[in-house]
């Protein structure tokens, strides 16, 4: 993928030449008319000298159907730019997204939610004004530079070359500007990006900032942010007037040498009244153009820098890749190996030549304190990082020569804190199994316990249930989060603390759904709650990423081990760690 914004905007582009071409004609057939309209003044204003009344008039006469055809020719370039851009936004859009979805777990982690979604927001509303300044800012400009230049040097020699000394003169300080205003508007995007995503960040978070009272805290930081992005917004804006006040006095400079060269020539009678009028109003006609013309090269540094600031952090290589001819799992008995495992956080080791063999359709359940590797042991099944050395298998295939697509669809999770769409319930329940009838949908709710308060939401299974799920209970979000694990049917079946949230008679209702999920499947549960451990066949005890301990429920207690100290000191049917 071509992560420059020259590259990224061409491919883009090129995805839609039709448009682009078409757009492209039509502003350089338009430009050009409406810069050589002036022409017509020569004409009519040499006829009159000349006592030429007819061809006056019929000059004249032709002007205004030559203005109408020259404007038609524009919409022609505005309906092909709509479509142009458009496309482009949206196809942009598309593009980002896919490339997106496919980074790994790590690069989620450290960025905002909301940073990445204003990226993306930059990039694409990139296309929204980076199309139109190319068409009719820049190509215009070009355009009517040619055709002023031709007819000026018609008139005059030394004032076409004037003109050309204008025009590279203010190419030459634009360009040397816009490099350094690339660099100011990225700062000023990056600024947006921040302050974008700490709203976000704090907005998801409204209920903990008013149980802890920190509304005053939040604030500041937004103060402060909001500052830096007014200091970054106010140096991108005057940047730009500082180039125009330069090209003001450049441009300045330039017409008076040309006028006065023009003026002595047609008193010398060199240059017609005609041809005189005709420079005065290609001037006129060219100077919002040459005056203007740093704007528009700042406005495309501007868009540049910001598609830059985009690009430079959401096409960043994949962490995690398949690798060439990976093939989809093939998922059978569900058998889990770990051999010689090592991974490390950083410099923190957490596994080092770690062995464990999980029997197809075991049902294993992990016990340890917190920061013993029970989170990060299921991550790297799921292969959300990659391992330094060993391998982990699923029915004797090696996880890192398979498409992590088909790893993921072997394997239901149904993590500690369940994570829901602002989308119905019944849409978050398909979500693991989209092709699901509302019938197999109704059947997995009843199962999970979940039924009975869906039917008492408003719309039911078509409910609304916020963002992330904030309008349900944290035990019915993870009743539905276990009906989606249901539907989706997978081999091997995780649940990080899937009852944690659940009160004593949800909890003991679902017992019964989870025992049925269970069945014919590898299981690894992450447990605490008594009644969870006793549906395992096996209990691992994991300590400072090893295994400690290794057995059932009953034989790990006749151990009197760590298994054992921790049974004796639960509270509330659960294992204090």
């Amino acid at each position: 993928m071509p992560n420059t914004p020259y590259r990224f905007f061409v491919h883009i582009i090129g995805k839609h030449k039709g448009w682009a071409t078409l757009a492209v004609l039509a502003v350089v057939v338009a430009a050009g008319a409406s810069a050589a309209s002036s022409y017509f003044f020569k004409l009519i204003i040499d006829a009159v000298e000349s006592s030429d009344l007819e061809a006056a008039l019929m000059w004249g006469l032709l002007y205004p159907f030559y203005i109408l055809i020259t404007q038609l020719v524009y919409r022609i370039s505005g309906y092909a730019g709509a479509h142009l851009t458009n496309d482009s936004n949206r196809t942009a859009t598309n593009v980002l997204m896919s490339y997106i979805l496919k980074h790994s777990h790590s690069y989620f982690i450290d960025r905002f939610a909301g940073s990445i979604s204003n990226k993306i927001k930059n990039v694409t509303s990139a296309f929204d004004e980076m199309i139109p300044d190319i068409l009719w800012a820049h190509l215009n400009a070009v355009v009517a530079f040619l055709v002023t230049f031709g007819l000026i040097l018609s008139v005059d020699l030394q004032s076409g070359l004037i003109f050309v000394g204008l025009i590279l003169l203010l190419l030459a300080v634009n360009q040397r500007f816009s490099k350094t205003k690339a660099l100011v508007a990225k700062e000023n995007a990056a600024a947006g990006s921040l302050l974008q995503g700490y709203l976000v960040d704090a907005l998801s978070n409204i209920h903990t900032i008013r149980q802890y009272v920190r509304r005053d805290f939040e604030f500041t930081e937004v103060q402060k942010l909001t500052q830096n992005k007014f200091e970054k917004g106010v140096r991108n804006w005057l940047y730009t007037e500082k180039l125009l006040t330069v090209n003001s006095l450049i441009l300045f400079v330039f017409a008076t040498m040309m006028f006065w060269r023009l003026v002595t020539q047609w008193g010398e009678g060199v240059v017609s009244t005609g041809e005189f009028v005709l420079v005065l109003a290609l001037m006129s006609n060219i100077t919002g153009t040459l005056l203007f013309i740093g704007r528009a090269f700042n406005a495309t540094a501007r868009t540049a820098g910001e598609l830059r600031e985009g690009l430079d952090d959401i096409l960043v290589p994949y962490e995690i890749v398949d690798v060439k001819g990976a093939k989809p799992l093939v998922a059978e008995g569900g058998q889990i190996e770990w051999s010689d495992v090592t991974f490390k956080f950083g410099e923190l080791a957490v596994f080092e030549n770690f062995n464990l063999t999980i029997k197809p359709k075991q049902k294993l359940g992990l016990v340890g304190s917190s920061g013993a590797g029970k989170s990060t042991f299921v991550s790297l099944l799921l292969r959300q990082h990659d391992i330094l050395a060993g391998q982990i298998t699923i029915d004797g295939q090696d996880i890192s020569t398979i498409t992590q697509d088909s790893l993921r669809e072997a394997i239901a999770l149904v993590p500690q804190e369940p994570s829901l769409f602002h989308r119905t319930i019944k849409e978050n329940i398909a979500y693991g199994k989209p092709e699901a009838t509302l019938d197999e949908i109704i059947e997995v709710a009843k199962k999970a316990e979940a039924h009975d308060f869906i039917m008492r939401l408003p719309l039911g299974y078509d409910t609304l249930v916020g963002e992330r799920g904030v309008k349900l209970s944290g035990g019915q979000k993870q009743r539905v989060a276990i009906a989606r694990a249901m539907l989706k049917n997978a081999p091997i079946l995780i649940l990080d603390e899937a009852t944690s949230a659940l009160d004593s008679t949800s909890e003991q209702a679902i017992q019964k759904a989870l025992h049925t999920l269970m069945e014919g499947k590898t299981v690894i549960a992450i447990a605490h709650r008594l009644s969870t451990l006793r549906e395992m066949d096996r209990i691992v005890v994991l300590e400072n990423g090893e295994i400690t301990e290794d057995g059932n429920h009953n034989e790990l207690l006749a151990r009197k081990g760590h298994y054992a100290q921790l049974w004796e000191h639960q509270a509330g049917g659960f294992i204090v760690e």
